[in-house]
């Protein structure tokens, strides 16, 4: 599943960017989209890989905070990358005209800086609130990686206010994000509904259909896996529905962007052909 996953994502990247038909902000913030989905399966599965096979299941102190900023950073990155590719559509969508000139290279290129910046200050901010724990009463994570809320259940001291400040953190990079794809797809509808010709309704909304499906299993699995964490006392599943939100989305999005894309398949076809 994990090769399965690179591959499939470094396929999207490579066609991407060695066909100019292709050189478009929607496949711009894909490929962006696709970069993240690596990054973030790469922080978990490759060191649960190496524990599985020497039969080890240790981690540094340093290498747990290291995994979790980054599993933090890529993971905040594809939900706010899944925003500005909603905004994308709802600009094509609403007004094709003015689209050429508002999703300029500029504005492209600052929405994934600012994706970036801010992922990498929500990963900070939880780093810098487990660094501030002096002891923890256990050294066992129920997880094969180091999740902050597992962490901060395992310190000695009271977490009361700690928990605040990161569900806050959370819920701002987790609601403002959400809210901007729930506006842009209510604009999309709202316009889409106001057209007339079926035919056009159709092409319209299967331009959304492939973002849509990613933007229900991203945030559809994560609820999942916050709501078990919440509700179950069950380490194990806590474990597998980690094991979906890690490993099973990143997985599945290539094959939900690439199989109804006519563009896509052309273009990767071509890559492969001059490839081989």
């Amino acid at each position: 599943m994990y090769l399965v996953t690179v591959l499939g994502n470094l396929l999207i990247i490579l066609a991407v960017t060695s066909d100019p038909h292709l050189h478009t902000p929607m496949y711009f913030f894909l490929s962006n989209l696709s970069l993240a989905d690596i990054g973030f399966i790469s922080t978990t599965v490759p060191k649960m890989i190496v524990n599985i096979q020497t039969h080890s299941r240790v981690i540094s102190y340093a290498g747990c905070l290291t995994q979790m900023s980054i599993f933090i950073l890529f993971g905040c990155m594809d939900g706010m990358l899944l925003s500005v590719m909603s905004y994308d559509r709802f600009v094509a969508i609403c007004h094709p005209l003015h689209y050429p000139v508002i999703m300029s290279s500029h504005l492209c290129c600052s929405l994934v800086l600012v994706s970036f910046f801010g992922s990498l200050m929500d990963s900070q901010v939880h780093n810098l609130i487990v660094l501030q724990l002096t002891c923890f009463k256990d050294i066992e994570i129920s997880n094969f990686f180091c999740d902050p809320s597992l962490l901060l259940k395992l310190a000695c001291s009271d977490i009361f206010t700690k928990n605040i400040v990161i569900y806050f953190i959370g819920a701002i990079f987790a609601f403002l994000p959400f809210s901007a794809i729930f506006y842009s797809y209510y604009k999309i509808l709202s316009s889409i509904l106001r057209v007339p010709s079926s035919g056009v309704r159709y092409k319209a909304f299967s331009t959304c259909g492939s973002h849509l499906a990613v933007v229900c299993l991203f945030y559809g699995t994560g609820l999942c896996v916050y709501l078990s964490s919440a509700i179950s006392q069950s380490p194990r599943k806590d474990a597998v529905a980690s094991v979906v939100y890690t490993v099973v989305t990143p997985m599945l999005n290539p094959f939900i962007y690439s199989l109804r894309n006519r563009d896509f398949k052309r273009a990767l076809c071509r890559f492969l052909n001059k490839t081989i």
